[in-house]
């Protein structure tokens, strides 16, 4: 084996890095420097002699500028944040949520009884009876209804559109034509559940 070199160094040299020039080579090729020492060693920042540096003390405890930027720039952003949180920036009012109509083939009906002191013995009235008759056979129909459940408020006597919504409900719920009328058959229906 003549011609090798039998010195191994126990590991791959090639991925080394090179050495650092000496000071006669640095200043030699580049020719910037005549001191070696300030291409290699950077200036020591405790040094008050470096400019530009402002330390700013928060708290006891001693920030650098760009430190201090950053903690200012984080507080703005959560500053913001919280703001954008609570609709400051949303020109308008938030609107109400939406709710879905019902399907139109869903009819829903809303049956309100109203408690009223009516007489013990409510009768029904003894004639039909129309949309704006006034009179005691009115209050009387007024009281029946009450007193079946299907109150038309006040019984004032008067025939109005509170009365005809109560005649209403009464013939819907017993199966009569729905027209707000007191005919023969709403008033004998009326009667049978009086005297029941």
């Amino acid at each position: 084996m003549e011609g090798r070199d039998t010195r191994d160094p126990g590991y791959d040299d090639w991925f080394d890095e090179p050495e650092p020039p000496t000071e006669t080579q640095s200043a030699l090729s580049r020719g910037a420097y005549e001191d070696a020492e300030e291409v290699w060693v950077l200036p020591d920042e405790d040094d008050p002699g470096v400019r530009g540096r402002r330390d700013i003390v928060v708290a006891g405890r001693t920030l650098t500028t760009t430190q201090a930027a950053i903690v200012g720039v984080s507080v703005l952003a959560v500053f913001f944040a919280i703001l954008a949180a609570f609709g400051v920036f949303n020109g308008s009012k938030p609107s109400p949520p939406r709710v879905a109509p019902p399907p139109k083939h869903l009819t829903t009906t809303t049956q309100t009884t109203t408690q009223s002191v009516t007489p013990p013995g409510a009768q029904a009235p003894s004639q039909p009876l129309n949309p704006g008759d006034q009179g005691s056979q009115v209050k009387l129909l007024q009281q029946a209804l009450t007193k079946l459940g299907f109150s038309p408020g006040k019984a004032d006597g008067d025939y109005g559109p509170a009365t005809k919504i109560a005649v209403e409900r009464f013939q819907l719920a017993k199966g009569l034509g729905e027209d707000g009328i007191v005919g023969a058959a709403t008033l004998a229906e009326i009667q049978k559940d009086l005297s029941g």
